[in-house]
């Protein structure tokens, strides 16, 4: 069976009201897939938390302690989006663990669902945009220190431009960071992953799988990776609150089976966080993320 990542404490941070970032969503999620029959409760493993140790292998000492010791500068905390507290300290641990045992199951069934992760806006010494540590390189920083692979792929399709994903992996020659991503979004700035592929506002279902496939199947023979780290961001819906793009749910659903049916046609290992998804109605939410868990089932479900 796919095992599915996926901790408690995901969901439960306290924010402030009116607050946009819809943290709910995880519980939401896991909930979503067993009533809707898409996975079994033995599927689930509760991953372990990182160490500060871990993180610091590619994060800034001074950075790391503040934020684990709650000693942040405010213009800091600000940066993040969210209040400081130790339930976001203990929901970061587990996240990121959840990544790196996520790709760690990866290399033995050939896919690992995670039903949190993809914090590509965090640099190497700041956190942005929701996301405090980028457990994207940390996992592929991880999976190359073990031995478990020469080279990780990191195939970012969140609609918005993973920023810190780029420059944390310009520092590592054996990761490789492709980002598809709305041109006209946040980050305002850009720094340069290894392959961007800005895509226009408003572009369809159509449109999107074009670029996609042309761009993943030739990277994948280009730069023949042992593993692929997928952020299957929802924020790329139609209906998305903070998204510019045209694509349907039918549309998540065929780009998740194409990068998921391409990795195991090659035979590379891979391992997907949900990534962005932004919506006030849970439901919807849950329906946009639950596609990633169908395209896995259709490809795998011979294998279970």
């Amino acid at each position: 069976m796919i095992p599915l990542v996926y901790h408690t404490s995901y969901s439960r941070l306290v924010l402030p009201p009116k607050h946009q970032f819809p943290i709910t969503k995880y519980a939401h999620l896991r909930q979503y897939l067993l009533e809707h029959g898409l996975v079994c409760e033995s599927q689930f493993i509760s991953p372990e938390p990182v160490s500060g140790a871990d993180i610091r292998l590619i994060h800034d000492k001074t950075y790391v302690e503040a934020f684990l010791e709650g000693s942040l500068a405010p213009v800091a905390i600000r940066r993040l989006g969210f209040p400081w507290s130790e339930d976001l300290v203990i929901r970061t641990l587990h996240s990121l663990g959840g990544t790196v045992t996520s790709a760690r199951l990866a290399f033995t069934h050939g896919v690992a669902l995670h039903l949190a992760g993809g914090y590509h806006h965090a640099h190497h010494d700041f956190g942005s945009g929701y996301c405090v540590f980028n457990d994207l390189a940390l996992a592929a920083r991880m999976m190359i220190d073990e031995g478990r692979a020469d080279k990780v792929m990191i195939v970012d399709c969140d609609v918005h431009q993973g920023d810190g994903t780029a420059t944390l992996c310009a520092k590592m020659d054996d990761v490789i960071s492709v980002s598809l991503h709305c041109d006209a979004n946040f980050p305002s700035r850009k720094p340069p992953s290894d392959y961007d592929v800005p895509l226009p506002r408003g572009l369809d279902d159509q449109g999107y799988l074009d670029s996609l496939s042309q761009t993943l199947s030739y990277l994948i023979r280009l730069e023949k990776p042992d593993a692929i780290l997928y952020d299957a961001g929802v924020d790329i819906h139609r209906d998305d609150n903070l998204g510019h793009l045209d694509v349907s749910t039918q549309g998540l659903f065929e780009r998740d089976l194409m990068v998921l049916g391409m990795a195991k046609e090659a035979g590379i290992p891979i391992a997907a966080v949900i990534g962005g998804g932004y919506s006030a109605n849970p439901l919807h939410l849950s329906e946009r993320h639950s596609q990633l868990f169908i395209a896995a089932n259709q490809l795998w479900k011979q294998d279970n």
